[in-house]
């Protein structure tokens, strides 16, 4: 109405209309109102992870619960439809646990094909219904669980499409006036709103946890990557440990046996997460392979690298075998290979591989650009095995140099990963290198109380801050003449 309308209308008309505003703008505080705490109790749920049935069923009833308040109803139900008109979600009474599943299949679809909620899906109307036993809207079910004498439902729209339709129920006839009926129909708007979120965020919520249940199908077969149980040769103790900071990790260790030998590992992928999952699977398997035959997809060793590798060791007191040298050869094989063919994704390992003779503790090994490993003598002295080439996966047909050193009796190998020196605490502060070298300084009886000793100062500094990185510590102790070691799997 505009100011000259305004200016001709009569006192009664003024009133009337007074009235009129007074009553849309109680209406549209009432259906905000009710548009807020839907959105709140949304936004709850959201951030709790407690609600059995999922968000979605919450906010069912949520809203129910808001609408029978608002209309001082008894009863009431709600259900969600798909594009077809198939109820694809409900609350079919107020109070839960009235009915079975198989009783509210049964009363939803005779309601929806001849009932008031039929009526309102057909012609996307209001039904309000001031006495059910006049009304021939209302379907009266003997074996219904309530007896009602006046109905109010809702037709839940967005953008044309029907969402849900809202029943309301009083033992009594003529319990809902025009009015509330008005408001309930401002009301569902806002309910549609809340709804088509609180659906978007349930089909999100049952994909996570799907998502969830995969990553977690995929924690488990990382772990059966490693190796079971760690060979444990005569006089030697070998022991590892591994913290993934997610579901899935891109570190890895590995022991395994090649003929009379021990070859082991351990690195880190680039990057974290799946990704960087499923490099690890790849590095640690190319790994293996290369080591123990000598070609895959074209890639294979040439006799004069043999050559020149044994040449390198020529004035050593002790000579690693053919077959140790060879074996070094997987780093650059596995360098070319994932370089050549994985280019585009710019993934890449730090990777220290060794080849261990038991029986004289001579260990020849490529650091492809890893932290170094340390030595920790029997008389206490500390030797680092520095990087002998770049991290593996960068440069096609890049050197890595081999080196060789000696363990002796009651010599320790500890090698880790970033994730160790790296984590911080609460203050942000890294736990650093200088800090866990000091741990060496502190006799230790075996190679697993080491780590034992490394883990319970790593994760006392952690305390509650957030693991970033994964964590990963292999250890390889010689034993010293005559000792004996109880020896377990080493797997932690």
């Amino acid at each position: 109405m505009d100011e000259s309308d305004r200016a001709t209308e009569s006192p009664l008309e003024e009133l009337k209309r007074l009235r009129h505003e007074v009553t849309w703008l109680r209406q549209e505080k009432a259906a905000f109102i009710a548009q807020r705490d839907l959105l709140e109790g949304l936004v709850a749920m959201a951030r709790s992870s407690t609600h059995d049935g999922g968000v979605l069923k919450a906010a069912l009833q949520k809203t129910l619960d808001l609408a029978a308040d608002l209309t001082k109803s008894e009863r009431g139900s709600l259900f969600l439809l798909d594009g077809m008109g198939r109820v694809t979600d409900g609350i079919l009474d107020r109070q839960r646990g009235i009915l079975s599943d198989r009783d509210r299949k049964t009363l939803i679809g005779k309601v929806l094909e001849k009932g008031l909620a039929g009526w309102v899906s057909q012609h996307r109307q209001l039904g309000l219904v001031k006495d059910t036993k006049t009304d021939d809207r209302w379907l009266d079910l003997p074996d219904g669980p309530y007896r009602a004498r006046s109905a109010l439902t809702v037709p839940i729209l967005r953008g044309g499409q029907l969402l849900g339709i809202l029943t309301l129920l009083h033992s009594q006839p003529d319990r809902f006036s025009q009015e509330a009926a008005i408001l309930m129909q401002a009301t569902a708007d806002r309910i549609a709103l809340v709804l088509d979120n609180a659906d978007l965020y349930n089909q999100l919520d049952v994909y996570s946890k799907a998502l969830d249940r995969e990553l977690e199908k995929g924690r488990q077969i990382q772990i059966d990557f490693l190796p079971g149980q760690i060979p444990q040769p005569p006089n030697w103790e070998i022991a590892a440990c591994f913290h993934p900071a997610k579901q899935v990790a891109g570190d890895f260790y590995d022991v395994f046996p090649l003929d009379d030998a021990i070859g082991f590992a351990i690195a880190d992928i680039c990057d974290k997460g799946v990704g960087a999952a499923l490099f690890m699977a790849l590095f640690r398997s190319l790994i293996r392979v290369f080591s123990g035959q000598t070609q895959l997809q074209g890639l294979s060793i040439e006799s004069g690298e043999e050559e020149n590798a044994t040449r390198q060791f020529q004035q050593a007191s002790e000579l690693p075998s053919k077959h140790q040298c060879k074996a070094l050869q997987a780093v650059k094989m596995t360098n070319n290979y994932i370089a050549q063919n994985h280019w585009q994704l710019s993934m890449f390992a730090t990777l220290f591989f060794g080849i261990l003779d038991p029986k004289t503790g001579l260990l020849c090994y490529v650091n492809g650009g890893h932290e170094p490993l340390t030595i920790v003598t029997h008389t206490g002295e500390k030797k680092q095995l520095a990087p002998t080439g770049p991290a593996v996966g960068v440069i096609p047909d890049a050197t890595f140099e081999s080196d060789l050193v000696i363990l002796e009796p009651g010599d320790l190998l500890l090698g880790y990963t970033d994730g160790v020196t790296e984590a911080k605490n609460m203050e942000g502060e890294l736990f650093n290198r200088q800090r866990l070298l000091s741990l060496l300084d502190v006799p230790f009886d075996s190679a697993s109380d080491l780590l034992d000793r490394i883990k319970a100062h790593l994760f006392r500094y952690i305390d509650d801050a957030p693991q970033f990185d994964d964590i990963t510590m292999l250890s390889i102790r010689r034993k010293l003449d005559g000792e004996s070691l109880a020896a377990g799997d080493g797997k932690d």
